[in-house]
Parts: C-alpha cells; sequence; structure tokens
C-alpha cells in the first residue's frame, strides 16, 4: 500500500491505510477551536471573581468577618454575570433575530446601557428583601441574616447559571425572589414568608406573559391589517409606521420616566404619560418626513416596510436595557448590599437591613458583572429569544418591543408585579401563534374555495399554485386565492387530497420544544431557586456554628 504522509498546522500525518484522514483531523481542530473559546470564557470570568476578591479584600481588611464580605462579593459577581447571560437576551434577542443588528452590536449596547441604567439610575436605596418575602426583623440574628441572604444568592445565581445551560430564558426577579424564601424558611420556619405577596408573584407568571402576548400580537395584527395587506405597503406605511414610531416614542419614554430614573426623581403617573405623550408627539413629527423621504428607495414589498423599523428597534433594544439595569441589576445586587450592611456596621443590627444604602462599588459589581456574562455567555439565549423560538422579522420584533414597555407601564399603575422576562417572551409568543392563527384560517379559506370547484381536469395547475400558495408571504396570498377562484371547475380536489391540504397548511410557526422548556423552566424557577438557597444555608450554618 502506497504512504502518504502530509503536515498541517506544524503536524505530521500518516494518510495511508489506517491513517487518520483529513476530514478526520479537521474535526479535531474544530473541536480543538470549540474548547479555547470555552477555555478563554472561563478564564475571564475567573480574572472578574479574582479582581472582585482582591478588590474586597483591600477595601474591608480591617473587618473581623472580612472574609465573609468577600465570600458575599464573590457570589453577588457570580449573580451578575449570570444576570447578563441569561435576563439581558430578552432585550436584544427580538432585534437581533431579525437582523436589525448584528450579535456583537447588540452585546455592545446591551452591555453599555445595561451598566449606565445600574450605576446611573440603579437607585440609593432599595429593599434587600425582595417584594416583602420576609421581614428581616423576624430573623433578628444578624449572622443569620447573612448566611440566608448568601444562600439565596447562591441558590438564585446557580439556577440561572444552569437555566442558560438549557437555553431558557427566566426571571431573575423570580429567581432571588425563591432564594430569599427558601433560605428563610431554612432559618425560621414556614411562618416568616409573606404569602399574600408569594401569592401576587405566582400570579405574574401567568398574568405577565399572556398581556404580553396579546399587546404584541394585537400590534402585530394592526400593523398586517393596515400596511401589508394593502395593495400598496410603502404607500400605506408612510401613513402607519410614523404613527406606530410616535407610540414607540410615548411607551418608552412613560417607562423610562416611570421605571428608568424612578430612584433619581420620583415622577407621578399622570405626569409620566404627559412626558411620553410630548415625547411621542415630537418623534412623529421627525419620522414622518424622514419616512416619506426614505419610502421612494424601498422596494414595495414586505422587506422594504422592515427596512424602516430599524432604527427604531435600536434605540428600543437600548432603552430596554437601560430600564433593565436600573431595576433588575440593583435588585440583584440587593441582598449583597444588605450583606455589606451588616457586617460593617457596628451594631449589628439586622433590622437596618431592611433598607439600605447601595455602595458604589456594589453596583460596579452588578454592572460589570452583567456586561461580562452578556459578552461571554450571552448569545445562546440571545439566538434563542430572537430566532429559535419562532421567525422575527423587523416589524415582528418591533410590535414585541412595544408590547414589552406598554404592559410594563400598565402594570405598574395596577400594582401587578410582573417580569419583564416573561413580558418579552410572552410578546414573542403572541406573535409566533398569531401568525400560526392567521395561516390557519387562511388555509380553511383556500380548501373552501377549492371544495367548490370540483371538475374533473387535471389536477396539475391548481397543485403548483397551492406549493405557491404555501410557501408565499402573507401579502402575496389574497392575490393566490383571487387566481384560485379564477380557475372555476379546473380547481379540482379529492377528498384525499383535501386532508393532505389541510395537514400541509397547518405549519406549526411556533417551535413546541421551546415553549415546552421556557415554560417548564419558568414554573419551577421559584421552588428550584428556594430547594437550592435552603441547602446552601444550611451548609454555610453548619461551617460557621462552632
Amino acid at each position: 500500500m502506497r504512504q502518504v504522509w502530509v503536515r498541517l498546522g506544524g503536524v505530521l500525518f500518516y494518510l495511508g491505510g489506517a491513517a487518520l484522514r483529513l476530514k478526520d483531523y479537521n474535526k479535531v481542530e474544530s473541536a480543538a477551536n470549540l474548547s479555547r473559546g470555552e477555555v478563554g470564557r472561563l478564564g475571564t470570568a475567573i480574572l472578574f471573581i479574582v479582581a472582585v476578591i482582591i478588590y474586597t479584600g483591600m477595601k474591608y481588611s480591617h473587618l473581623e468577618q472580612s472574609y465573609m464580605l468577600i465570600a458575599a462579593a464573590v457570589i453577588g459577581a457570580y449573580m451578575a454575570m449570570n444576570i447578563g447571560a441569561n435576563d439581558v437576551a430578552n432585550n436584544v434577542g427580538p432585534a437581533v433575530g431579525s437582523l436589525a443588528m448584528s450579535m456583537t452590536m447588540a452585546i455592545l449596547i446591551a452591555a453599555v446601557f445595561e451598566a449606565a441604567g445600574a450605576i446611573l439610575a440603579g437607585g440609593e436605596v432599595v429593599s434587600t428583601v425582595k417584594k416583602g418575602i420576609i421581614d428581616p426583623a423576624d430573623i433578628g440574628n444578624p449572622d443569620v441574616f447573612v448566611w440566608v441572604m448568601m444562600g439565596a444568592l447562591l441558590g438564585a445565581a446557580i439556577w440561572l447559571n444552569l437555566a442558560t445551560w438549557l437555553g431558557a430564558p427566566v426571571s431573575t426577579t423570580h429567581s432571588i425572589v425563591g432564594g430569599v424564601m427558601g433560605a428563610g424558611i431554612a432559618s425560621s420556619g414556614w411562618d416568616i414568608v409573606n404569602w399574600d405577596a408569594m401569592l401576587l408573584i405566582a400570579s405574574s407568571w401567568v398574568i405577565s406573559p399572556v398581556v404580553g402576548g396579546l399587546i404584541a400580537a394585537f400590534t402585530l395584527y394592526m400593523l398586517k391589517k393596515s400596511v401589508f395587506f394593502k395593495p400598496d405597503p410603502i404607500e400605506a406605511a408612510k401613513k402607519v409606521v410614523p404613527i406606530m414610531i410616535g407610540a414607540m416614542g410615548f411607551a418608552f419614554t412613560s417607562y423610562i420616566a416611570l421605571k428608568g430614573i424612578k430612584h433619581l426623581v420620583k415622577i407621578s403617573f399622570p405626569m409620566a404619560l404627559l412626558l411620553g405623550l410630548a415625547a411621542g408627539v415630537l418623534i412623529y413629527l421627525i419620522a414622518k418626513p424622514i419616512i416619506a423621504k426614505k419610502a421612494p428607495y424601498l422596494t414595495p414589498d414586505r422587506d422594504g416596510v422592515n427596512r424602516l423599523f430599524t432604527i427604531p428597534l435600536i434605540f428600543a433594544a437600548a432603552l430596554l436595557s437601560f430600564a433593565h439595569g436600573a431595576n433588575d441589576v440593583a435588585n440583584a445586587v440587593g441582598p449583597l448590599a444588605g450583606i455589606v450592611d451588616i457586617l460593617s456596621a457596628s451594631d449589628g443590627d439586622a433590622e437596618g437591613a431592611v433598607k439600605v444604602a447601595i455602595p458604589l462599588w456594589v453596583m460596579g459589581i452588578g454592572a460589570i458583572g452583567i456586561s461580562i456574562g452578556l459578552a461571554l455567555y450571552g448569545p445562546k439565549l440571545i439566538r434563542t429569544v430572537g430566532s429559535e423560538i419562532t421567525e422575527l422579522d423587523r416589524s415582528r420584533a418591533f410590535c414585541i418591543a412595544l408590547a414589552a414597555a406598554i404592559t410594563v407601564i400598565v402594570a405598574s399603575q395596577m400594582g401587578l408585579p410582573i417580569s419583564s422576562t416573561h413580558v418579552a417572551l410572552g410578546g414573542v409568543f403572541g406573535v409566533g401563534f398569531l401568525r400560526e392563527f392567521l395561516e390557519k384560517r387562511l388555509g380553511q379559506v383556500v380548501e373552501t374555495v377549492i371544495q367548490s370547484h370540483q371538475g374533473e381536469a387535471d389536477f396539475e395547475e391548481v397543485e403548483q399554485v397551492l406549493y405557491a400558495f404555501r410557501n408565499a408571504p402573507p401579502e402575496d396570498k389574497k392575490r393566490i386565492l383571487d387566481e384560485l377562484k379564477k380557475m372555476g371547475s379546473q380547481a379540482c380536489i379529492t377528498a384525499a387530497q383535501r386532508k393532505e391540504l389541510s395537514k400541509a397548511l397547518k405549519r406549526q410557526l411556533v417551535k413546541r420544544s421551546s415553549l415546552l422548556k421556557i415554560v417548564s423552566a419558568w414554573i419551577i424557577t421559584v421552588p428550584v431557586s428556594a430547594g437550592m438557597a435552603a441547602i446552601f444555608y444550611f451548609a454555610l450554618r453548619g461551617m460557621m456554628l462552632p
């Protein structure tokens, strides 16, 4: 047998007999590249943790229990990275999935605005016990309170890490709520939990996605009816799209006024709406001439209309990230702030931790940790939200972002505790199920048309039309239906063919496996976080007690 040797990448390979073939080398090289990428991400995360250890150790070296504070800071940093890897995907995922921005651009925008929201508007005072789940006064012992908060942070962080690995976007708020509840029960029993507050939070599991989905679906339906189903979509878009962009300006200005800067300045609900209305009118007046000027250069189809939503989607992703940073980041590092207050206070009173000022360095850990987690591990969840649940274009992504802002405004006024994660994903599912509904309804129309035109002619022509119908975008389906009606008696189809047609037209435009995985993760978030937090509390208690 002829022996053939080849040198690749400085390594000599034998290509004869039982030799390593070139394709095998490529597999090895691909696996090595993947491994190097994972090592690089892990190394970066470890460097951040080490920096947190060094800084905290130097700042609090004078404290008797400085080691506990360092451990708490490490857990807080780990929690922040997991928030970035999981929760931020909801803000930028639809924009990336619709190709309004690249993955790199999305990560940069989200990282900058998440950090800005956390540091600039994160708030001087937040409740360390999220939503009043437990009363710190019922714990009494400051050491026990520290163990409860550390167990809560660690349980929530590990659950977020596991959910990210599984590719399931979950709520950071619900994770930390579950952690605080579980560690609190482990330390003081079931009576310590405010079960009325827990009932409200549990209700948000249903309220958040349903309301977000309904608003997103309604917005998309109105857009389809007023623009995409018109004979000249671009001409219709010149009238409708500026109104929708103005509505986005109204929604996001009100959203930021109510939620994004509430710790900097208190703005009443009516004043927030007035500010939003002023911003919406101004943005409408700016957008209308810009769109009119751009319209002649757009193709008269869905792609042409979608191009009008690119810039609004980028702004929406930035504003959602800012508001998320101002709220969820502060809430996530709240337990760390409580630990800092207890361990650094001279009197060690646990009751003083009900409301504490969050130090700037703690907010910095939250902001930087989120940015690092997003950059290192965020792309997986961004792809899940943006493209793996249902196909998103820019108009659909715009409707999701608008629905998220409107839902939060309505819920804030009604006093409902909702999750921004559930709202955004509810919008994605709402858009997908609306597409399925419209497809099913149009399919029933086709069956009716063909069934009413029975004949003995060759089915080849109608079959071609039906195939085109199945693959046509929604704005072309009306034209195809008109063509079917004109075919008259030539449009013949047997009962068996009609059954096959019905099956072919009932396409599932929402990936059911993603739906099941995400909903399952939502349901178990609080109990799993609680169970983990309780285990970590008992472990800390066992290590710290003499």
